[in-house]
């Protein structure tokens, strides 16, 4: 399946899926890669085999790297969550809307999420949420994340540098926030040689794990 690029005055949007499917997921990317990455792109084009709609849009930094060729750091994290607000503002309505993002993208969906005048979502999808950055697992990212009152998944790698299994479970996350662990992925759900699954393998878990929730919604 192909992309299609979309235009908007404000955002551009990359669409992968049916334009009348009945789920809209409006997909963020990490820190370090584009919305069109190989990572971003199996995740939006497998979302849309399974037949729902995925807009992917970027960052403003990051459309400046891809416009300039120059590296800049993310935005402040008031630019990003106006950037994810113009985003879901901009995007068709659909009958089902969830955010998504990878790493630094899926945390500020749940920012977004958590704010009590937030637009309406019927829920929020992390792909490698970042507990804690590298190096820091005591100077947690998780105190708004109670006020989320729509379903929300994580999908985590058993050994991601930034919220391994063991850390995490400790921390008695509740409902409504579900986590899904991907065999001793890392931060892209890849795993180790001798682990016993590839990260063909953990990837179409996270699609099935993604289709799954969606369906229970």
């Amino acid at each position: 399946m192909t992309s299609s690029p979309t235009s908007d005055p404000a955002v551009d949007f990359l669409a992968d899926g049916p334009a009348d499917a009945a789920v809209l997921i409006v997909l963020a990317h990490g820190a370090g890669a584009p919305m069109d990455s190989p990572f971003m792109a199996v995740i939006a084009e497998g979302l849309a085999a399974a037949g729902h709609r995925v807009l992917r849009f970027e960052f403003p930094y990051m459309a400046r790297r891809r416009a300039t060729g120059v590296k800049a750091p993310p935005d402040r994290q008031d630019k990003l969550l106006a950037s994810w607000r113009a985003a879901l503002d901009q995007a068709p309505p659909h009958p089902r809307r969830f955010i998504a993002g990878k790493s630094m993208g899926g945390r500020m969906a749940t920012l977004l999420a958590a704010d009590a005048e937030a637009p309406a979502i019927d829920g929020v999808i992390c792909l490698g949420y970042p507990f804690h950055a590298p190096g820091k697992p005591t100077q947690t990212r998780t105190a708004h994340l109670s006020a989320i009152a729509c379903p929300t998944l994580i999908l985590q790698g058993e050994r991601d540098p930034m919220g391994n299994r063991a850390m995490v479970e400790a921390l008695g996350l509740r409902p409504p926030l579900q986590l899904a662990w991907l065999p001793d992925g890392n931060h892209d759900f890849t795993p180790r040689k001798a682990a016993g699954v590839s990260a063909a393998d953990n990837l179409a878990a996270a699609l099935a794990h993604i289709d799954g929730f969606i369906a229970r919604g």
